[in-house]
Order: structure tokens, then sequence, then C-alpha cells
């Protein structure tokens, strides 16, 4: 699924630090999410989510789905 991203307004965990090793995420006007790679500093290809897609990915977090063992 292709978006738009120009003018994306993308954002990073507050928890991360300034070494490019995390994710990006844009939150689009229609509904879906895009995630992408901060260290391509904006280059590089990026994921997108329908709504339900992020959810299911939000659910998963706070039921603890991927957890390490």
């Amino acid at each position: 699924m292709s978006a738009d991203l120009t003018g994306a307004v993308w954002r990073k965990s507050s928890r991360s630090q300034n070494n490019a090793q995390c994710v990006e995420v844009a939150f689009l006007g229609d509904g879906r999410v895009a995630m992408r790679d901060s260290k391509d500093q904006g280059n590089g290809p990026a994921l997108v989510f329908t709504s339900g897609e992020w959810a299911a990915f939000e659910g998963g977090v706070a039921g603890g789905e991927f957890k390490r063992s």
C-alpha cells in the first residue's frame, strides 16, 4: 500500500537516544500510520499500516505479546 508521505510529521520515542537506532512514526490524515528507520534520515522506505493494523500492534504491545523471554 503506497501513501504520499510529503508533509508527514515524523515522531520518535522520547526514550530514544540520539544514536539513530530507532524508528519514527507519522500519523497520516486518513487514519493510517507510517513507520520508518531513523538511521535512513528520511531517505529510506516506510511501512504503512491501516488503523486496524496499528490498533492490533498497540494491543499486542499493551498485552505483552512482544516481550522477550
